[in-house]
């Protein structure tokens, strides 16, 4: 395998990780993602979802990696852009602005445009994902959606024409849902995985938390591997999210992909299974 392969989880700030992932201590110092960064080369950056960051606390997030040069983020971005379908030039000059930093330091293995289930493959779809590609220009892109209707070789040729990645994810198959793929469309790949919590998935009166409670088995494990090795064939880094956060499950399996996919891999802290309901 020649590719370099960054795992971590989306996000790290949880109140359900508190004793099942983090120590006290750990929690008591603020010290999360410095600790995260010990075990793993990658974390997403879900909170500029809901708010855009300041550089002030870009900078923070730098410091607190800044011992461990070969670590990277992801970012996902702002939501009234992806989800809202507002391209408002302010907002996207803020998002900009708060990215920057981790760019010029090389950090920033991608930013995330994240569409929801409800962005179809249609006319004024791709007309506002083509602007907002152009909006983020200059940095490294990578585009999930998660509806069926994408799964098209012509758009798959478009992002490899603009040279942005496909996020290909791994989530309930209900319906018209994307199915799992293993598409390269730039120097780097991206994979997502979400869970299989299909109960709770579409459910309305179902929390993120729920949507999310899913932990991967030893055996969809091994499977997901296999696929991130043919990602590997063909990209040259190839950026692994674990999302399915409840409980600290996202770290579980991202330390059981490490150690199938990062030759000498050594976290600090391993998991006891026992303890993750």
């Amino acid at each position: 395998m020649a590719a370099r392969f960054f795992i971590g989880p989306a996000g790290w700030s949880y109140a359900d990780w508190a004793g099942t992932v983090y120590p006290q201590e750990i929690i008591r110092r603020r010290q999360q993602l410095a600790w995260l960064a010990r075990q793993f080369d990658l974390v997403e950056i879900n909170t500029s979802f809901y708010r855009i960051p300041s550089p002030a606390m870009t900078a923070r997030w730098l410091r607190a990696v800044s011992d461990r040069p070969a670590f990277r983020f992801t970012v996902k971005l702002f939501q009234d852009i992806t989800h809202a379908r507002r391209l408002d030039p302010d907002v996207v000059a803020d998002c900009r602005n708060a990215i920057a930093p981790l760019h010029r330091e090389g950090r920033l293995g991608g930013l995330l445009l994240q569409f929801p289930w409800s962005f179809r493959c249609g006319r004024q779809e791709k007309i506002f994902l083509r602007q907002v590609l152009d909006a983020f220009e200059g940095f490294p892109l990578a585009v999930e959606v998660r509806h069926g209707s994408w799964n098209q070789d012509a758009f798959f040729d478009y992002l490899r024409s603009r040279a942005v990645m496909f996020c290909n994810i791994d989530q309930p198959v209900i319906g018209d849902s994307l199915e799992l793929t293993a598409r390269v469309t730039a120097p780097s790949a991206y994979l997502r995985l979400h869970g299989r919590n299909q109960a709770d998935w579409f459910r309305p009166d179902a929390g993120v938390a729920q949507r999310y409670n899913y932990l991967y088995s030893e055996a969809e494990v091994a499977a997901l591997a296999e696929m991130a090795e043919v990602l590997g064939r063909e990209a040259d880094r190839v950026y692994i999210v674990t999302n399915n956060h409840y409980r600290g499950k996202a770290v579980v399996n991202a330390i059981q992909l490490s150690h199938r996919l990062i030759p000498g891999f050594s976290p600090t802290w391993e998991p006891n299974l026992g303890t993750i309901p």
